[in-house]
Order: C-alpha cells, then sequence, then structure tokens
C-alpha cells in the first residue's frame, strides 16, 4: 500500500472530493484526521468507512478560518495518532459576481476560507515535521489558480495566493524534506450545495454536452480524479517533486 504507516490530515472532508481523498488514502493505508466544520454526522460516516479498511481515524470538528482552532486541531491530531505525515488542506467556497458588486466584507470572507486557512494549518503542523524531516503539504486549488475568468475576481486572487504560499513554504522547507504542492481540479461531479455561486449554470446545465464542448476529453472530472491525484503527491512516488501543480482539468486549460 503506498501510504502505510503514514498518517494524513484532510480538511473539509465530510463529503465530495474530501471524502473521496478520505477513502482513496485509507484504501493505501494511511491513518486519517479528518476535519469539517459542523457537519458531524457526515463525518462519522466517513470515518466508519475508513475505518472499515482498517485504518485508525480520529476525526475533529472545527472552523479552519480560525487559527487557534487550526493550531488545537493540529495538536489534537498529533496527540490522538502520533504525527501527521500529510496534510491536505481542502476547504474554498467560490462566489462568482462582478468586481464591482463584490463589498469589502464578501472580499475578505473569500480570502478568509480560500487562503488563510492553508498558512494556519501549514504553520502548525510544519515544526513537529521538521523534526522528523519528513512530510507532504496538499492544497485544493482550481482552474481559478491557474487562470482568470470574468466574476472570480475574489477568488481568483484567493486561489493564485494560495498556490504562491505553497511555494513559497516548499522553497524553504525542501531542506526539511518536506514538499508543498497543488492539485488544480476543473469541473468536477460533485454536489454543489451553492448553486448561487455558479450563474453560468443558469442557462447551461452542468454535464451538458454544450457545458462539455470547453473539455477537451469530454467529460467532467470525477471526485476519484482528484483523491488519486492528491495520493500521488502524498505518496513516495512524487518525492522529487515540490512547489509544483498538477492540472486535473481534463486538457481544458490547453485550450
Amino acid at each position: 500500500m503506498r501510504l502505510e504507516g503514514k498518517t494524513t490530515m484532510i480538511t473539509g472532508a465530510s463529503r465530495n472530493i474530501g471524502r473521496q481523498i478520505a477513502l482513496t488514502f485509507a484504501r493505501e493505508g494511511s491513518d486519517l484526521i479528518l476535519n469539517t466544520r459542523s457537519s458531524k454526522n457526515e463525518l462519522n460516516e466517513v470515518a466508519s468507512a475508513c475505518a472499515e479498511l482498517g485504518v485508525k481515524t480520529h476525526i475533529i470538528l472545527g472552523d479552519v478560518s480560525d487559527p487557534d482552532r487550526c493550531s488545537e486541531m493540529v495538536q489534537e491530531g498529533i496527540n490522538s495518532l502520533g504525527k501527521i505525515d500529510v496534510l491536505v488542506s481542502n476547504v474554498a467556497i467560490r462566489p462568482h459576481k462582478p468586481i464591482l458588486d463584490v463589498s469589502n466584507e464578501e472580499w475578505q470572507t473569500v480570502m478568509r476560507t480560500n487562503l488563510f486557512p492553508a498558512f494556519y494549518l501549514i504553520k502548525a503542523v510544519l515544526p513537529d515535521m521538521q523534526k522528523r524531516k519528513s512530510g507532504s503539504i496538499i492544497a485544493l486549488g482550481g482552474q481559478a489558480a491557474i487562470t482568470g475568468r470574468p466574476e472570480t475576481a475574489s477568488v481568483t486572487t484567493a486561489k493564485h495566493g494560495l498556490l504562491g504560499l505553497l511555494r513559497a513554504v516548499a522553497a524553504e522547507m525542501a531542506p526539511y524534506n518536506i514538499r508543498a504542492n497543488m492539485v488544480n481540479p476543473g469541473s468536477t461531479d460533485t454536489q454543489r450545495l451553492n448553486p448561487e455561486w455558479y450563474p453560468e449554470f443558469e442557462q447551461l446545465d452542468r454535464g451538458s454536452s454544450e457545458h462539455l464542448k470547453g473539455i477537451p476529453m469530454g467529460r467532467q472530472g470525477t471526485v476519484d480524479d482528484i483523491a488519486n491525484a492528491c495520493l500521488f503527491f502524498a505518496s513516495d512516488e512524487s518525492a522529487y517533486i515540490t512547489g509544483d501543480r498538477l492540472n486535473v482539468v481534463g486538457g481544458r486549460y490547453i485550450v
């Protein structure tokens, strides 16, 4: 198994991509520290499914936009399972709105959700990783991290900032054998609880033939596609890759 003997902390693990990352990592032998802000029942279901695969699990509720809570959660996870080898920072909101309509409060909310948590979590996990001279940090970006689109100023800025943070961490932590990389999902077939964030789909159905015309591979990504990319960065197969990104977008970036 590719992650046997490792322990991974995953935020936003209760559903969609975070849930699948947890299940994929469990199949590969990683013990898991699983976080969500408030969806305790869903998180318990994920933890139970992972435990059935033979790994240890520990769940933690907490808001990753709170720096003190991030520190507490990391320490709780280490106290429970002994270490954190891999951090997967997976939390985001994606409101689409013309820049002139974005309020200062909305701008700050996106930064607090999409960018700041990775900084808080990385700072919290680094001391233990430095002591052990080993670690892999993975953050979920998106197409907003590699391009710009109308009505996405706040999200695009936060995700570009996230890539910059990872590259800086990668450069600074390389002497400690700690790597930092980004996985950028493209259009992915997941449950959307906030359809208002995607006004482009008011006239065009997600996954429709018209929508898929813009994706060279002719389909949406799956949660497995994204989880497998994270698995690569978590495993020793990517031991010589840091400060980089993997665009899981079905070729959309090249067109």
